[in-house]
């Protein structure tokens, strides 16, 4: 019999998927009080000096008015950048958040995290290692703590040295030659895969050595519909205007 899982069966993609600016605070609040989500997923990389917090790509230009590699700049000169205005002017001014901001925020409102580990290339083993130490201090003492997941093996083994008590999860694109072993020598609690990966056998094969199957990224009701009928135990979505959180 597997352990209870203490999280909800549906997750907000970067906050509140696309209807606002990803890995940020507003899309956190947005996720919360409009639509009523109660576990976010976000991704965690390092500023130059060392300071996790939220961003997806390497590099700045996507969803910020900064250029070149967000891991090459201090934190001060992050939080300075707009990551906001790409999505509408209505959001201006929104800066990426550190990973200290919105732990303080799921904190104060009961909300759990997904805190996707996500280096900037070369940097693997000590990013996992920091993102790890942070969330250890800021979910001290807390109920239910951050399930950290990435597709990085390395990364999840730094954190799995840095603070082995926090819950681990493997994120899969694809099924890789022994990826359920390296799940199991990680000590991980899920995978995370691919929505299209999942299948009766798989699910199965999960649950019995003892891991949970969540899935990214689901937004079409038919594709939900099909996940939870294979016994899949969480779903990241774009979707909160869609789906409905139980």
């Amino acid at each position: 019999m597997n352990p209870p899982w203490p999280y909800p069966r549906w997750i907000a993609h970067r906050g509140a998927g696309r209807l606002a600016p990803e890995n940020t605070l507003a899309a956190f609040r947005l996720g919360a009080q409009q639509y009523g989500y109660r576990m976010f997923e976000c991704d965690a990389k390092l500023s130059q000096d060392g300071l996790p917090f939220l961003l997806h790509d390497s590099t700045l230009e996507r969803t910020t008015n900064g250029t070149g590699t967000a891991g090459e700049r201090d934190y001060a000169e992050l939080a300075r950048c707009d990551a906001g205005s790409w999505l509408a002017p209505a959001w201006a001014g929104e800066p990426p958040p550190s990973l200290d901001n919105i732990a303080r925020f799921c904190l104060a409102n009961g909300l759990h995290l997904n805190i996707e580990i996500k280096p900037t290339p070369g940097q693997e083993a000590r990013t996992g290692t920091v993102v790890a130490q942070h969330a250890a201090r800021l979910w001290a003492g807390a109920g239910v703590p951050p399930l950290l997941s990435s597709f990085q093996p390395e990364s999840l083994g730094a954190a799995q040295v840095a603070a082995p008590a926090l819950p681990r999860a493997l994120l899969l694109d694809r099924l890789w030659a022994g990826c359920i072993e390296q799940a199991r020598a990680l000590d991980c609690v899920a995978l995370v895969c691919r929505h299209g990966l999942w299948d009766a056998a798989l699910v199965a094969h999960a649950h019995a050595l003892g891991l949970r199957a969540l899935s990214y990224t689901v937004n079409e009701p038919a594709a939900a519909q099909a996940l939870w009928a294979l016994g899949t135990d969480g779903i990241i979505t774009d979707r909160l205007d869609l789906f409905r959180p139980d």
